[in-house]
């Protein structure tokens, strides 16, 4: 088979159809994310953490009516962000968005968020602000967009370091394009012991997380010490890990085959932190295809499926590696600890 590549903007964008729009607030050390597009596309969704906070995910299931979405919200804020997408859904029913029912429009808009509740942030808000920031996010979604600490990955916290907003993209041999997009907030580390080496190192493609490669020391079960736990006064609980993702393709999955991508994507978070999908972490991928529902074969899903793993563990890399210092920080991020 001949190699596959980097998309030109090596993000989920590259993923024709897709936008991407981030807004954040510094003080707060939180923000959103939203993904969409100029029609509805096709998604799904799989959960495999203990601990997720969701919105409109049953909608998703294989067996349900809708099919379709407007967009995707993904933010910061744990329960209180959840209303990032109903900013989003006020938004798009402003433009005439959404699923036909009479002459009324309801835009479907599917979100999950992250704990980032106890990051050194000002949380002292009177109302809620995460409404507005998804509006926000959903006005400024374009094709090129910021990665790191920004969005919804602006307050995110992985086991030892800053987490951050990821994505990364490829392009198979026979052109179709896989991109994902990921918050990286986990339990676990992306790293292994002695902070230096990435997990996922051997996906690694053209140093797009700083070329250090893989670790040369072997026999890691579990990462080192918490510095998360630590940092939140072992305040670790069920409710403030996650890592939350989407992956996408221009092929023209169906909504079963959609859900399908987003099991086997879990894959990448797997090899990308350690430990994962916990009980303590609400680990979930939305499944997404910008093209029309007629399916492609089962080689073809066993191709994009396999290239969204290996994208998704470069995504969540790329968001740690990105990932910028900010005052108040309780943490620090990866450049400055190798």
């Amino acid at each position: 088979m001949a190699a596959v590549s980097k998309g030109p903007r090596n993000l989920i964008t590259d993923v024709t159809g897709l936008k991407v729009g981030n807004a954040q607030d510094d003080r707060l050390k939180s923000g959103s994310t939203v993904i969409t597009a100029d029609k509805p596309f096709t998604a799904s969704v799989h959960v495999m953490g203990g601990a997720p906070g969701t919105r409109e995910t049953d909608l998703l299931a294989p067996d349900r009516t809708v099919s379709q979405v407007d967009a995707i919200v993904l933010s910061g804020g744990s329960g209180f962000g959840l209303d990032a997408g109903s900013g989003v859904a006020d938004a798009l029913r402003d433009m005439g968005r959404g699923y036909a029912i009479g002459d009324m429009f309801v835009p479907i808009v599917p979100g999950a968020i992250i704990f980032d509740l106890i990051n050194g942030g000002q949380k002292d808000w009177t109302q809620n602000p995460y409404r507005a920031l998804g509006r926000t996010a959903l006005m400024q979604a374009d094709t090129d967009f910021a990665i790191g600490s920004v969005g919804a990955g602006t307050g995110a916290l992985a086991g030892a370091q800053k987490g951050g907003l990821g994505s990364a993209s490829m392009v198979l041999p026979g052109g179709i394009t896989i991109g994902a997009l990921v918050v990286v907030n986990p339990l676990g580390s992306v790293t292994t012991p002695g902070d230096r080496h990435f997990w996922a190192a051997p996906f690694e493609m053209d140093g797009e997380f700083g070329g250090v490669g893989p670790d040369p020391t072997t026999g890691h079960v579990f990462p080192g010490p918490s510095r998360k736990g630590a940092a939140m006064m072992q305040a670790v609980n069920d409710r403030m890990n996650t890592t939350i993702a989407i992956v996408a393709t221009d092929a023209p999955l169906t909504k079963t085959q959609c859900h399908r991508l987003a099991v086997t994507a879990h894959d990448g978070i797997a090899r990308a932190i350690v430990p994962a999908h916990t009980p303590h972490d609400g680990d979930l991928v939305f499944g997404v295809a910008s093209g029309d529902e007629t399916g492609v074969t089962r080689e073809t899903m066993r191709d994009i499926g396999a290239a969204a793993a290996v994208c998704l563990s470069r995504a969540i890399c790329r968001g740690v590696y990105e990932a910028a210092a900010s005052d108040g920080d309780i943490m620090p991020i990866y450049r400055d600890m190798i």
